[in-house]
């Protein structure tokens, strides 16, 4: 059975373009993979606290070596990481915020980033140890920023690429974009996008 991962990070809950536009991607893709197991992680400010000291020390513990209050604190991480290493496909939606992502996507990495898990140094240096798994990052943009002048302030793309890649997942993304720019430049924005993902699935279907 084919697994996929779900992440869904907007304020806005079902009503992010992002969200919606990942949605129709999930649609999609499962018409390829009948029977196929999808699990939704909502990313809320309730449902996925930031780092705390305690649970990132917890994490440098091994997990049969841990105290009970140890267990506790590395519990969510825990479940976070299985999540991601059960998934076969993982579909990231994600809003930007100033430039960038949410926070609490950014604490969903935070938990997810674990040396001796997920990455880990050798003599070549980092290495990913999430290989296999194909990323689609279904982003929704006020802007542009692919391309163009604002392209310079994009610290989303540049973010995840570089994090999701260093723990060995193969990202590609496709952009909502001039959702903010007035309603013929947001539905040529969501048109793009889904052609992005009619010429993806082909590639993603073999996922």
């Amino acid at each position: 059975m084919t697994n996929l991962l779900f992440v869904a990070s907007s304020l806005f809950g079902e009503g992010s373009q992002s969200r919606r536009i990942a949605g129709e991607f999930i649609d999609r893709w499962r018409q390829s993979h009948p029977g196929a197991n999808v699990v939704t992680r909502e990313l809320t400010a309730d449902s996925i606290p930031h780092l705390s000291a305690a649970t990132f020390a917890a994490s440098l513990v091994a997990a049969d070596k841990r105290s009970a209050a140890e267990r506790q604190d590395a519990a969510l991480a825990d479940t976070l990481i299985e999540e991601v290493e059960a998934a076969d496909v993982i579909v990231i939606a994600a809003a930007m915020y100033n430039f960038s992502i949410s926070s609490t996507l950014k604490a969903w990495i935070d938990h997810i980033t674990r040396a001796g898990r997920t990455f880990r140094y050798g003599a070549a240096g980092p290495e990913g140890l999430l290989k296999g798994r194909k990323v689609f990052v279904v982003t929704g943009r006020g802007g542009i920023y692919s391309d163009g002048p604002a392209k310079g302030m994009d610290f989303q793309e540049p973010y995840l690429r570089a994090m999701l890649g260093f723990v060995g997942l193969d990202v590609t993304f496709i952009h909502v974009e001039g959702l903010k720019m007035g309603p013929e430049a947001a539905t040529r924005g969501i048109e793009r996008a889904r052609k992005a993902i009619g010429d993806l699935l082909p590639t993603a279907a073999a996922a």
